[in-house]
């Protein structure tokens, strides 16, 4: 009588390969790689809302005042800095190019006259070109410091841009005017922090 061969089930499972295990390792160590640079910018993020600045005591003067446009309260924390004798002058950076001081004072519902030592900026069309604005600005009045108004998410930006342009004497005071920003613009403003900050490291202008 013939033996019938041994059943599969009878001979156990086969033998795993070794390579299929090192290449589950290898895809594993990939994904913990991949998630570092995730991490980083979840923890930075996490810095950058913590120590968001806040507004500078108008007891500290400086030469003048330079308002960045584009969000609420900041034309009047400038126009408050320099009524509280906390600066000399203004500059409001990135006026649209067919604006007065007449048009500026009605949209705010002041008096003209509250400008008279105001300077309206019109070249600025970005963070870039503000701090490129501003320093002309500052080298025309041969000031040697300033208090700059802008929202508390967007200080940080503002600075770097300014410290690439501003000579190293001229002290800038951060005034960032309160506000409730949301998460997702709060990421937007340190994502482009952080590109802006590596450019600049790399060399870019």
């Amino acid at each position: 009588m013939s033996r019938r061969p041994a059943s599969r089930a009878a001979a156990g499972p086969a033998p795993r390969r070794p390579g299929g295990k090192r290449r589950a390792g290898v895809l594993m160590w990939a994904a913990r790689l991949a998630a570092l640079p995730v991490l980083a910018w979840a923890l930075g993020l996490i810095w950058f809302s913590l120590t968001l600045p806040g507004p500078a005591p108008l007891s500290v003067k400086s030469d003048g005042v330079v308002v960045l446009t584009g969000g609420a309260g900041r034309f009047r924390r400038g126009l408050a800095v320099v009524e509280a004798g906390a600066a000399r002058r203004m500059l409001v950076s990135g006026v649209g190019r067919t604006t007065s001081r007449r048009q500026l004072a009605a949209a705010f519902g002041v008096a003209t006259r509250r400008l008279k030592t105001t300077d309206l900026g019109y070249a600025a069309v970005d963070t870039r070109s503000n701090a490129e604005e501003t320093a002309q600005w500052v080298a025309r009045h041969r000031f040697t410091s300033i208090r700059l108004v802008t929202s508390a998410g967007h200080m940080r930006r503002a600075r770097l841009e300014l410290s690439r342009v501003l000579p190293p004497q001229v002290a800038v005071l951060p005034d960032a005017v309160p506000s409730e920003p949301k998460a997702h613009g709060l990421a937007f403003e340190y994502s482009k922090w952080l590109l802006r900050r590596g450019a600049l490291l790399l060399g870019a202008v």
